[in-house]
């Protein structure tokens, strides 16, 4: 099985970072670090005429490398009780994907998916994180994707995942799951 994490955080090694790095320890994976991207934010042209314009930046490479993994992990902290800006942008531009002609089968690829979402946050996050992970779950119903499971960790300073034993014990059960599909 192969498996593509996308980390949406902008702290390097943050708490999120750090409980994902639990997960795929000794698994093959495909890291992308969508901070280091330019993804410009979606120009919504669903309904006009004229269609979506090209946009010249990373974001298409992005997709290029995802799409031909079975598994996909969304690394997020929860900032403001939600993803990050720049996970959402990623996401967002989803819209214009799903339109263009260069990926005519984009939402098909992406049905045969299954899709993990990790994040932390530092304000009761068990709590509070889950209104983001119900979003994760409207967008890959919308997308089709699987969605299989979510880790949420609590953690604030740098380090502070490695005292919530809840997630830590969840990072290594799918940790396993991962190694056994």
């Amino acid at each position: 099985m192969s498996i593509c994490v996308l980390y949406g955080g902008n702290r390097i090694d943050g708490n999120t970072e750090t409980i994902t790095k639990k997960v795929i320890q000794e698994l093959n994976v495909e890291e992308i670090y969508l901070i280091d991207y330019r993804i410009e934010p979606i120009v919504d042209k669903r309904h006009a005429p004229e269609g979506f314009p090209e946009v010249h930046d990373d974001y298409n490479a992005i997709i290029e490398r995802i799409l031909p993994h079975q598994v996909l992990i969304f690394s997020t902290p929860i900032y403001w009780y939600s993803m990050t800006s720049v996970m959402k942008s990623f996401i967002d531009r989803w819209s214009q994907t799903s339109r263009d002609a260069n990926y005519p089968n984009f939402k098909k690829i992406m049905a045969e998916k299954k899709a993990y979402v990790i994040a932390v946050g530092g304000d009761n996050p068990y709590i509070k994180g889950l209104p983001m992970i119900q979003q994760f779950q409207h967008i890959f119903d919308f997308i089709g994707a699987e969605f299989s499971g979510y880790i949420i960790g609590e953690g604030n300073k740098p380090g502070e995942i490695n005292n919530d034993l809840n997630a830590l014990h969840a990072a290594e059960q799918l940790r396993e799951k991962l190694r056994n599909s």
